[in-house]
């Protein structure tokens, strides 16, 4: 009511409309507006369970959506996770094929080859009981557990079988009473081997920090597999093998195939025979040739780029774009327009949802920044490298380079959620010595040139303004207390004018409404207008604001970040293509011991702060595996000679991962990452297991046939050849679909797969040759080194031609 009772309503001094809560952001799907809903999983609960109840509310929902209103979910993580399993289990199957194929090719018999095979639903069941009891999930790292299990649980099964069919062929003897003297011969090893392996994998899992967290799922699957499989060849293998087994001389002549290979594999176990009879008395020349190949393998493992996780087709990329500061949302929804048509009008996209008024990098509102969330179409549907994820950035960035108006540029997502904003480097440069923020935002900017200008580095980028232009408005407080206006009031008057105020709530529409109060557009276009806003004074005279404050031009930062405690610049960039993640780390650092002067200095952040971490654990738990694996077999054989020579034989197996690592490099980026590592963990336990099935046989040859030491190494290489050859190419060729994996999640296989297969192969072609010589030569100068001790501790009993 007026002063003299007459009715004045808001619409008889403002403009009401029906409007948006806040128009410091907008969002279009496809260039067209939209309304965006964003989802996020609570702390431990399962993502793709989250996805699929989201998806089953929304059709319930839709279906009382009024008409002409429709709703689409163009991004889902999720989709890559439930492809990239998808493709796993293809894998897994695979696997299971190949190693059933390996199987009965070098037993030749359906019956035999039932008795392995029987071994991997036992093992996989089992395994998957116990993950389920764990309360841990069915994921990438357990599904790839799986696939090497394959080639692992059916080792054992495996050694049993080929052993009881040897005796019943040798010796006569029936299959149960071959059975029984199997395990009299090899049910140490088989102890023994699923030993070694717990013994390197047990002590991962309790590895700390993001990086024991990966390691923890893969080495429960595998040690939980490879459990159940020693125990189902220590009790149903042997009982099998005493039911189904039948004598050579009841079975059927073998085909073309198998007479043909019989006859190329006698001859090759000839020939390796030959070779063996030689080398493993020549220990001297073989030793320094061993020394030369620990070189190479040294050599090699640090040769290696480092990484932590390789980054992934997600079937998803970003664009961020960030225009001067002060520009308006309406010229940062121009740029966005061009940043829309550049990737719409590609193929392989299908979707581009577009946020104005924030940036992804930096996490912060502003009207000049904007970023797209660019979905592409299904994996099967871009085929090529030229559609991939890494295709379609390198076609897209020289296009965004050409908008002049704003620093536009395309990027992965992070290859782990929720470490850091994009994939791959992530640093805080910090003042460290109060420069302040001039310089602060001075050095980042000539980190950021430094970067942009190295072959090894790409799409560098710093969040940090110091000078973005800013209005200051000074209230003169003594003047505002002497005419008794309250200082609330002034401020009040510039938050609703300029800033919008909360005035109340309404009903309308059966929904809740706020009341939102704000001056005009054309009120608070230029600074002069702060002016001639009024404040009401206590005789109920409007003062203007010009009487009560000054307002100039000035400059500032928009936000101020602390990483630490100290004020920091957030620096994030990429190797540029045919460099690996470890090599734009070390470009960086680099630079910034010559850029930076002693008051700035970096941490890492993100992603590649539990690389760094990654990498440091890493010496320690190859160094734990071994360790422990040697303890292990010392405990088990009670001596310390024969665990020596089986853990010499190791090395072999990491120059094999070292140099298909390498070799793989320069066909597509390969790098010493997570997975890489986790491989070398499983080649450590392999190796080991293979070298206990000769150095086991030739220590009962020895010990208890009596055979001299080098005849008892050469009848160990003879009859354990064949089930070593089995079991390798079994592991070999399972883990083949990891090598050639494509699609969703095929770096991370190819990196696992590239490193084991590697591996295996060059330490079947070399061990079969090297552990009988280390054997030979372990126990030779443990014999020497004893007897020498002996002789020294008896002085009266001095050999014979002694002084």
């Amino acid at each position: 009511m007026g002063r003299d009772g007459e009715l004045v309503r808001v619409r008889d001094v403002a403009r009401v409309e029906l409007g948006s809560q806040n128009y410091s952001w907008y969002a279009e799907l496809d260039a067209g507006p939209a309304s965006i809903l964003g989802i996020y999983q609570l702390p431990g609960a399962n993502a793709v369970q989250v996805a699929g109840a989201v998806t089953a509310a929304m059709n319930e929902l839709s279906a009382r959506f009024p008409e002409g209103l429709t709703y689409t979910i163009p991004y889902d993580s999720t989709r890559y996770i439930k492809q990239s399993i998808r493709e796993v289990i293809t894998t897994l199957l695979m696997a299971v094929v190949l190693v059933v194929l390996v199987v009965f090719i070098f037993l030749q018999d359906p019956r035999a080859t039932l008795i392995p095979t029987v071994a991997i639903p036992v093992s996989l069941i089992g395994t998957f009981a116990v993950l389920l009891a764990s309360g841990l999930s069915i994921n990438n790292l357990s599904l790839f557990g799986l696939i090497l299990a394959i080639g692992i649980v059916v080792d054992d099964s495996i050694m049993v079988t080929e052993n009881t069919i040897r005796i019943m062929d040798d010796e006569g003897l029936p299959p149960k009473e071959a059975a029984r003297k199997t395990m009299y011969e090899v049910g140490g090893a088989v102890v023994a081997t699923t030993l070694v392996l717990l013994a390197v994998f047990v002590p991962t899992m309790v590895m700390p920090g993001l990086t024991g967290r990966l390691y923890k799922q893969f080495a429960i699957t595998i040690s939980v597999a490879t459990v159940l499989s020693s125990v189902n060849a220590l009790t149903l293998s042997p009982a099998l093998c005493g039911l189904v087994l039948r004598p050579s001389s009841e079975k059927k002549q073998p085909g073309r195939f198998f007479t043909w290979f019989n006859k190329w594999f006698d001859r090759m176990t000839s020939g390796y025979m030959g070779i063996v009879k030689r080398i493993v008395r020549k220990t001297g020349y073989m030793m320094g040739a061993y020394a030369v190949m620990l070189a190479l393998m040294l050599f090699g493992f640090s040769a290696m780029p480092a990484g932590f996780v390789p980054g992934e087709d997600e079937g998803y990329f970003f664009v961020n774009a960030e225009l001067p500061p002060g520009a308006s949302l309406e010229r940062t929804q121009q740029v966005m327009d061009r940043v829309n048509e550049t990737f719409m009008e590609m193929p392989g996209v299908q979707n581009v949802l577009t946020i104005g008024g924030f940036s992804l990098l930096n996490g912060i509102a502003g009207t000049n920044f904007g970023f797209s969330i660019v979905t592409l179409k299904h994996w099967n549907d871009r085929p090529g490298l030229g559609l991939s994820l890494w295709g379609l950035l390198r076609r897209g960035q020289p296009q965004l380079a050409q908008i002049q108006e704003a620093i536009a540029f395309a990027f992965p997502p992070p290859p782990i959620q929720g470490l850091g904003a994009a994939g791959g480097f992530e640093m805080q440069l910090q003042d460290r010595g109060g420069l302040g923020l001039i310089q602060l935002e001075t050095f980042a900017n000539d980190l950021v040139a430094a970067g942009n200008a190295s072959p090894t580095l790409t799409r560098m980028n710093q969040n940090f303004r110091a000078n973005v232009p800013q209005l200051f408005a000074e209230v003169d407080r003594e003047r505002v207390k002497s005419l008794g206006i309250p200082l609330q009031s002034v401020f009040n008057t510039l938050q609703a004018n300029l800033g919008s105020a909360y005035v109340n709530d309404f009903n309308l529409f059966g929904r809740t409404w706020k009341v939102m109060v704000q001056a005009d557009q054309s009120y608070r276009a230029k600074a002069s207008d702060i002016q001639r806003l009024e404040v009401r004074n206590p005789q109920g005279n409007m003062i203007p604001l010009g009487t009560l404050a000054s307002v100039r031009d000035t400059v500032g930062p928009q936000t101020i970040n602390r990483f630490n405690l100290f004020r920091a610049a957030t620096l994030t960039g990429s190797p540029t293509a045919g460099y690996s993640e470890g090599q734009a780390t070390d470009e960086i650092e680099r630079l910034t011991r010559q850029t930076l002067p002693p008051q700035m200095d970096f941490e890492w952040s993100g992603v590649t702060y539990q690389q760094k971490e990654a990498g440091n654990l890493a010496p320690i738990i190859f160094t734990l595996a071994i360790v422990f694996a040697f303890l292990f077999l010392a405990a088990q054989y009670e001596s310390w000679a024969n665990p020596l020579s089986v853990m010499m034989s190791v090395p072999m197996a990491i120059l094999g991962a070292a140099v298909f690592t390498l070799l793989r490099g320069f066909v597509q980026p390969m790098e010493n990452n997570i997975y890489t590592q986790i491989g070398i963990v499983l080649l450590i336990a392999l190796s080991a297991k293979t070298a206990i099935l000769i150095v086991e046989f030739a220590k009962q040859q020895h010990e208890k046939e009596g055979k001299g030491i080098i005849e008892a190494a050469v009848e160990a290489a003879r009859l354990r050849f064949r089930p070593i050859l089995m079991t390798a190419f079994s592991f070999i060729l399972g883990v083949v679909p990891l090598v050639i994996a494509s699609g969703a999640g095929a770096r991370s296989r190819v990196s696992l797969g590239t490193a084991v297969f590697g591996g295996m192969l060059i330490y079947t072609i070399l061990g079969v040759f090297f552990i009988p010589v280390l054997y030979a030569a372990v126990e030779q100068g443990w014999s020497k080194l004893f007897r020498k001790k002996r002789a020294s501790e008896a002085p009266g009993l001095a050999p014979a031609g002694g002084d």
